[in-house]
């Protein structure tokens, strides 16, 4: 990180201004040969000064630069931030110029990396940075700010304290047993410190589950056979023709999507191609589109047909469902019923999209099943992504070895040693243990100049 980088930090195209950031520390002597005003080497720091971008004699831009001098800056190294007129030919020529004046362009999201390796923030911060840029929802916008406030990083620091405590007594006792004011810590006396970090752990995961939820929404699948109404119902929920609805089997052959906002939470509705046997290559290449999504959504919505009898077909999709979360609807209940309902075997709303009912008990049937309702006045101080989630559960497995261990009379020295990887995984949610290449994968979602 010796080198100075520099990127566009704003979207590209027509608008007010553009902002060309450089960071590092040849930052302001760059930018200094490049600007024509007051002497940017001499200038106080956090200072915006105006003047001209040049190159040689020609004047490419009127600008506002300011200048940051290290640490008190994002990346805590120098920072230059070039404000110039709005458009991608002035915008690129800027940063043409500070580019062949030294500089390097940045990788995306490798300003935030700086600011992560030189102590400014943690990983869950630098997260919240990200979600905060792509936030879609007041709820999420509000948990991002709480990640980038060092909340969220306390409440896993905490928890690190705890298992520091413990791991503190157990060591005195291995290391100093020849001590008799030290009081002895055996398996009996830990068991029930730990078994209270695990019921704490177990909330934090519970709660960051519906984190994941405010944060990155519910990916909502609509399945059933062909002509059954769900591209009706995506049009019904998203209140506008998204997806073409005909009265011929398989129109869709792909994959539609659209965004809605339900109780300040996103939800991702997929419309996906009627499954089915079929010949028609296209057709069967969208039926497996469909069945991978099956798989992977938080929520498949199953269309059935009242004016059909039920079939083979359905059974099997309603058996696909069975174990996954899943909401089951019978359409078209303005026709003839010829749906035999005794077969089903499972709840299910009644419903008919074309003439709008059963819409709005569809809506609260998700409220309900992902206690959307409760999320409105929730701590917002959770984790909300998947690898900080996943890595949660694995110090939760952890503990439960631990746990298991004294319980197996093991020797306290093994119940430590799962107690310490408990420790050192909950260290890799903050970055305090990390590996180069998920650092890598973790910024590299960032866009160019953040």
């Amino acid at each position: 990180m010796n080198d100075t980088i520099a990127a566009i930090s704003t979207a590209l195209g027509v608008g007010a201004i553009s902002i060309i950031r450089v960071s590092g520390p040849d930052s302001i002597q760059i930018v200094n040969k490049l600007f024509k005003g007051h002497d940017l080497t001499k200038v106080d720091t956090h200072t915006i000064h105006y003047g001209h971008i040049i190159d040689k004699e020609e004047i490419i831009d009127e600008v506002l630069v300011s200048v940051m001098k290290a640490p008190k800056t994002f990346t805590t190294e120098d920072i230059v931030e070039i404000n110039s007129h709005g458009g991608i030919s002035t915008t690129n020529k800027v940063l043409e110029l500070v580019l062949s004046n030294g500089a390097r362009l940045a990788e995306p999201g490798e300003f935030t990396k700086r600011a992560f390796l030189n102590g400014r923030i943690d990983l869950i911060e630098a997260d919240g940075i990200m979600n905060i840029i792509s936030s879609k929802t007041d709820k999420a916008r509000q948990q991002s700010i709480n990640q980038l406030s060092g909340k969220v990083s306390n409440r896993i620091k905490l928890l690190r304290d705890k298992l520091v405590a413990i791991i503190a007594n157990i060591e005195v006792n291995i290391d100093y047993p020849e001590y008799d004011d030290i009081d002895e810590v055996t398996n009996d006396k830990i068991k029930p410190a730990l078994l209270s970090f695990k019921e704490e752990l177990n909330k934090i995961i519970e709660k960051s589950v519906e984190g994941k939820i405010i944060n990155q929404g519910i990916n909502v699948g609509i399945f059933g056979r062909p002509n059954v109404g769900k591209s009706s119902l995506l049009n019904a929920l998203l209140e506008e023709e998204k997806a073409i609805v005909t009265d011929i089997e398989g129109t869709t052959r792909d994959i539609v999507e659209g965004t809605i906002n339900l109780n300040g939470v996103v939800l991702n509705i997929i419309d996906t191609a009627g499954i089915r046997e079929t010949d028609n290559v296209v057709e069967k290449i969208g039926v497996e589109k469909s069945k991978n999504i099956m798989d992977s959504c938080d929520l498949s919505i199953l269309i059935l047909n009242n004016n059909e009898p039920l079939t083979e077909e359905d059974i099997n999709l309603l058996n696909t469902l069975k174990d996954k979360k899943h909401i089951v609807l019978i359409n078209k209940i303005d026709l003839e019923n010829k749906l035999d309902v005794s077969r089903l075997k499972t709840k299910y709303l009644k419903i008919s999209v074309a003439n709008d009912q059963g819409i709005d008990e569809l809506k609260e049937r998700i409220i309900e099943l992902f206690n959307l309702g409760e999320l409105e006045t929730e701590d917002l101080t959770y984790l909300s992504d998947a690898r900080s989630i996943a890595l949660l559960k694995r110090a939760l497995t952890h503990i439960e070895e631990s746990i298991l261990s004294i319980d197996n009379e093991e020797p306290i020295e093994m119940v430590e040693m799962n107690i310490k990887e408990a420790w050192n995984t909950l260290g890799e949610i903050i970055g305090e243990t990390y590996k180069e290449e998920l650092l890598d994968e973790l910024f590299s979602r960032f866009c160019l100049g953040k």
